[in-house]
């Protein structure tokens, strides 16, 4: 049993040791899905009590906390560019101003 548990630390210390050189929100979905995967594995043993009920569960929970990790991701503002268009026709990129957050483009 212990054997296990060194190996299952290992496991979870390398997949969470990944998640220095992601951004926000890919930080975001793999714990979503670490934590969805752990949650649908207990609700699928407790409800059909066998092994394929377990992977079913885990599967589901994982592909839910992972998307419901990245859809909660909060945007910065400043971090869009915005492409723009002056008087005489040249075109440039630039931080977006509060016309796009507001949806008045």
């Amino acid at each position: 049993m212990f054997i296990k548990k060194a190996i299952l630390a290992v496991v979870m210390t390398a997949a969470l040791a990944g998640c220095e050189t992601q951004t926000e929100g890919q930080q975001r979905a793999t714990t979503g899905a670490l934590l969805g995967g752990a949650g649908g594995a207990l609700v699928g043993q407790a409800i059909g009590g066998n092994t394929k009920s377990t992977v079913i569960g885990a599967a589901s929970g994982a592909l839910l906390g992972a998307v419901v990790g990245s859809a909660t991701t909060p945007q910065r503002r400043g971090e869009q560019l915005c492409r723009y268009q002056d008087r005489y026709g040249r075109i440039y990129t630039a931080p977006c101003d509060d016309r796009y957050y507001n949806g008045d483009y």
